[in-house]
């Protein structure tokens, strides 16, 4: 529990965590990852369902955060494609649409979703790992970055369409999993035999959607980046935060992505 203070904004709503697991069979290397895998399965049908969700791709997997007030609307949406699990002490129990349909609403139907500008900047990124016992080596380094190394955050302009540079770091430690993406020239600051990546080494581009802080209240917004993306196949990172959200993807499809977004918004209008 934190005191309240003047300096920390909180959401009003609490959100669940929900992810989903291939009952063990890894994706083909061929296969898009991230968001783009599940973009047909979870986030296209709770979007359709006006179901607000924030993503956070970690380098181990995907979570997707629901409001808890949404839950029984998740869970009859998903119902049909999943097996839906619930831990309960430690287990796994399963879940039926009988047990959430108190309180179960249909949605009401919604707006077209806003188009929010997508603004590319130039900065490459990395998504890494490091092992949780050596993470005490590196603590020193990561307090400066996340906190001593960065100028405040400038407002960010609607009308801007290109960005030179992007200040963004993200450390999330789940179950004991710790995930880390930061861009190139951060990543030469630390020692490079603790950070471990894929055995590719790609480099990732990063697209921010909105010029403006989004909210919670708005649904689809994952949903108008991820489903464009996984129909050519292409491979991204999602990390919605307080302000924005903000897709990775790999850095020579950078082209191909920014294409096929501004055709997205094109036939939007």
């Amino acid at each position: 529990e934190l005191p309240p203070s003047e300096f920390m904004q909180v959401a009003d709503s609490t959100w669940l965590v929900l992810s989903v697991v291939s009952n063990g069979r890894a994706p083909s290397g061929s296969q898009a990852t991230g968001v783009t895998k599940i973009a047909r399965s979870v986030i296209a049908p709770l979007a359709e369902h006006h179901v607000s969700v924030l993503m956070l791709s970690t380098y181990q997997t995907d979570f997707i955060l629901v409001r808890e007030r949404d839950l029984p609307v998740v869970i009859h949406t998903l119902a049909g494609e999943f097996d839906i699990y619930k831990e309960e002490s430690g287990e796994c129990v399963p879940v039926t649409c009988d047990d959430a349909s108190n309180g179960f609403l249909k949605p009401k139907p919604a707006a077209s979703p806003t188009l929010h500008p997508v603004q590319s900047p130039q900065t490459r990124f990395c998504v890494l790992t490091v092992a949780p016992d050596t993470l005490p080596a590196i603590a020193t380094m990561l307090i400066d970055v996340l906190f001593y190394s960065h100028s405040p955050p400038r407002e960010a302009d609607a009308s801007s369409q290109d960005l030179d540079s992007i200040t963004f770091f993200a450390f999330s430690l789940i179950e004991g999993y710790i995930s880390i993406v930061m861009d190139a020239e951060t990543q030469k600051r630390f020692p490079s035999d603790l950070l471990l990546t894929s055995s590719t080494g790609e480099l990732w581009r990063m697209v921010r959607i909105g010029g403006q802080p989004l909210g919670f209240d708005e649904c689809g917004i994952v949903a108008q980046i991820a489903e464009p993306l996984a129909a050519a196949d292409i491979s991204a990172y999602y990390i919605s935060t307080f302000n924005f959200d903000h897709a990775l993807v790999p850095e020579e499809g950078i082209a191909e992505v920014i294409q096929l977004l501004q055709q997205r918004q094109e036939s939007g209008r």
